[in-house]
């Protein structure tokens, strides 16, 4: 649990120094970081979707999972938690400010779980007692949450909740998963995890159309199942 330790600090450290910034910094200059970040989020996804070995695996564990996430109002939960969050911590926010946090808090938990090096991190911790991915991915979340705070305000730092839950939980459950993964299997997650990090910055991030990214999310796991019931069957 030491490298998810680390990511939340990172991520709470990162976040808070955006906030001491954003006042600071003119709105053009925030528009501008939070499209280069658009734009980077965009670059990596795609670069993350051509690890693919048959695109046919991940675009059926993208509709697989759409489905289930949509069946479990996985974005409605998302949504729910951080208009929670927003009323507890929050005090006094308009319909602007409150849209600006749940805006932050999506994005960043989306963000910050979806990509590959969250799972692999997680289980590299929790097998080998192996923190350096995840001392990697606290780097690059710190300095994401930072340029996100400072345009999307405290709601970001708030997705160290689910970072925490959901890593924390990969850890714990790393040894039961050991037998099941493969390397293809991680090849079409990171696929598939590419796809939804694409959607994040079109979405979530440049907020250039809207898209259900949360509703994605189960992809992440219906696709490596489905490279698995795939090969069970003969079929590659």
């Amino acid at each position: 649990m030491l490298g998810t330790w680390i990511n939340v600090l990172a991520i709470i450290a990162g976040g808070s120094l955006g906030l001491l910034l954003g006042s600071r910094l003119p709105e053009r200059v925030k528009n501008t970081v939070i499209s280069g970040m658009g734009l980077f989020v965009i670059a990596i996804g795609l670069k993350m979707f051509l690890e693919t070995t048959n695109s046919i695996i991940p675009l059926g564990g993208l509709l697989i999972g759409a489905f289930l996430g949509e069946w479990w109002k996985i974005e409605e939960g998302f949504s729910a938690l951080g208009m929670w969050l927003e009323r507890r911590f929050i005090r006094g926010t308009d319909s602007g400010g409150q849209e600006k946090f749940l805006r932050g808090f999506l994005a960043a938990s989306i963000l910050f779980c979806s990509g590959p090096m969250a799972i692999l991190g997680s289980i590299q911790g929790g097998l080998n007692n192996d923190h350096q991915m995840l001392i990697i991915k606290s780097i690059l979340d710190g300095f994401i949450c930072l340029s996100f705070a400072s345009t999307m305000g405290v709601g970001v730092i708030f997705s160290a909740i689910p970072v925490l839950g959901y890593q924390g939980a990969i850890v714990l459950l790393a040894g039961q998963l050991k037998p099941l993964t493969s390397g293809m299997m991680m090849s079409e997650m990171t696929a598939v995890g590419g796809l939804v990090l694409m959607a994040v910055g079109v979405s979530s991030v440049m907020n250039m159309y809207k898209i259900r990214v949360g509703s994605f999310i189960p992809a992440l796991f219906t696709t490596p199942l489905l490279v698995y019931l795939l090969k069970l069957l003969g079929v590659i």
